[in-house]
């Protein structure tokens, strides 16, 4: 958090979350542009960012893409603004609120966090039924290897939902696991009281996938899931940036308290 907070307090560094919050998913390139910065001066303060978890990067061929990480705010405002006087914090409030949005440039959302655990358990807790149906409330019923088809199992009605086009697409045990979304289905939306206006619109989507990335650091895991494969002005984005951080952050307690978050 003093990272974070030290992170925070440069000038051209918010100028940067700015630009990243205006359009994100850029290059190195693209954020130089327009600043009165040299390249070596951006990188410095990208990586600065990053090391404090504010910004997560994703490589594409040869680019590499930065984003705004709303792990860090989360946190800060789940510890310190309960505390205080709300109007004191609300330029924190309103960060955090950035943060969380979908990105307006590139359709995907990228999500980093750190997890007191090892990579072989944070593989059970994105794998194992034993761990899904605490934080998740459903199973996947797969054998885990590329080109396997997945069946979702929702604990909401005993619903079902396969489809052969649902399938692994990576797995690499406690590294790396790709997955491609579930199918939209007139028995998924009933079991989240969904409309069937919604329901038509999501349903004309192409289907998009996710990915987490494990990587071991100390005594912590860092956890890099990104959801991707999406149009311009998608439906479905919306509700899945403002769905996976509070998954995220279910498993993470699971994992290190022994409980899940508590939702409402």
């Amino acid at each position: 958090m003093t990272d974070v907070f030290r992170a925070l307090a440069d000038e051209s560094r918010r100028a940067l979350l700015d630009r990243l919050n205006h359009a994100n998913g850029q290059t190195l390139r693209e954020l130089c542009a327009g600043l009165d910065m040299t390249r070596q001066s951006v990188s410095k303060h990208l990586a600065v960012l990053e090391e404090a978890g504010l910004v997560t990067t994703v490589r594409r061929g040869r680019e590499k893409l930065h984003y705004l990480n709303a792990a860090p705010i989360s946190d800060i405002a789940e510890r310190w603004i309960s505390r205080y006087d709300r109007r004191r914090v609300e330029a924190l409030a309103d960060l955090k609120k950035a943060l969380e949005g979908p990105s307006m440039s590139r359709p995907e959302f990228v999500y980093t966090t750190y997890i007191r655990t090892t990579p072989e358990q944070l593989w059970k807790g994105i794998t194992d039924p034993a761990f899904t149906r605490q934080y998740w409330g459903l199973a996947f019923d797969t054998d885990w290897r590329p080109g396997s088809v997945m069946t979702w199992r929702l604990d909401r009605n005993d619903t079902v939902l396969a489809d052969p086009e649902q399938v692994v697409l990576v797995a690499e045990p406690f590294t790396r696991l790709s997955y491609s979304w579930h199918s939209f289905t007139p028995e998924w939306a009933k079991a989240y009281d969904l409309d069937e206006g919604y329901l038509a619109e999501v349903a004309g989507e192409p289907r998009s996938k996710v990915t987490f990335e494990l990587e071991p650091r100390g005594e912590h895991v860092r956890l890099t899931v990104t959801h991707d494969g999406f149009e311009e002005g998608s439906a479905v984005l919306p509700g899945l940036s403002e769905g996976w951080p509070e998954l995220i952050a279910s498993l993470k307690s699971l994992l290190e308290t022994g409980k899940p978050l508590k939702t409402a």
